[in-house]
């Protein structure tokens, strides 16, 4: 996945999880991000961030839904990249919260979304959190 190092939302966020053992320090990072954002790239990256460091698993699902709605609106391929992860994150957060059918639908996307990421390590790690979280949706059905 790659992000616009010239970017200071990008910057920003990058600095937040190079401190995220320090969980204050880096939600501070990331609100600083989410504050200067212009369009729906920077709300999408922010809001993504933004969703790891919450508090409660309601919280974290309604910045997933920040993130990959705002992704969604991104005009051309920019968001493309990172669409599978968003999906991925957004149905983990459903399956936390008990929304079964929502996290299944957000699995469905996730796995369409792999189709837009090259091969190799990064898309190898998001089609391992796909495998992961289908099981855990399958563990749940039975």
């Amino acid at each position: 996945m790659h992000h616009d190092a010239d970017n200071p939302v990008v910057r920003l966020c990058a600095a937040g999880m190079a401190v995220a053992g320090d969980r204050a320090a880096a939600r501070a990072l990331f609100e600083q991000a989410w504050a200067l954002r212009r369009d729906d790239y920077d709300t999408s990256i922010a809001a993504h961030y933004l969703a790891q460091c919450q508090e409660s698993p309601h919280e974290t699902l309604r910045w997933n839904l920040v993130a990959a709605r705002h992704a969604e609106s991104i005009a051309g391929d920019r968001a493309l990249g990172f669409l599978a992860s968003l999906y991925l994150n957004l149905g983990e957060s459903h399956r936390q919260v008990g929304e079964w059918h929502q996290a299944q639908e957000a699995v469905a996307r996730a796995r369409a979304a792999l189709a837009h990421l090259p091969s190799g390590g990064y898309r190898d790690f998001v089609a391992a959190g796909i495998g992961r979280l289908t099981e855990r949706l399958h563990d749940t059905d039975g």
